[in-house]
């Protein structure tokens, strides 16, 4: 017996694929709370004029560009992704330290 398979429409497969977006970017914000749990554990070891470490964060996004190449990730999107929230991070934790 022949599976019969359904055709979809432009719209219903944009809007399954739009769906399966927003899963990921659920599974993403779990992932950023984590790592919120993470940065606050870890200004409990750093000092306050130690927030913002240039090398360690040009390390980070160079190890992370070279991961994401092995995933086919374009480099510029891993940049501004971890630059954006490294500096998000750095101001959450200016506001904890205050």
């Amino acid at each position: 017996m022949k599976k019969k398979t359904i055709k979809l429409s432009p719209e219903k497969k944009l809007k399954k694929v739009r769906e399966n977006i927003d899963k990921l970017d659920f599974q993403i914000l779990k992932l950023l709370s984590k790592r919120r749990k993470q940065v606050l554990q870890v200004i409990k070891y750093k000092p306050k004029n130690k927030i913002v470490d240039p090398k360690r964060i040009s390390s980070m996004i160079k190890v992370r560009i070279t991961k994401g190449k092995k995933l086919n990730i374009e480099s510029f999107i891993i940049k501004n992704i971890w630059l954006t929230m490294i500096k998000s991070f750095i101001q959450l934790e200016r506001k904890k330290y205050k």
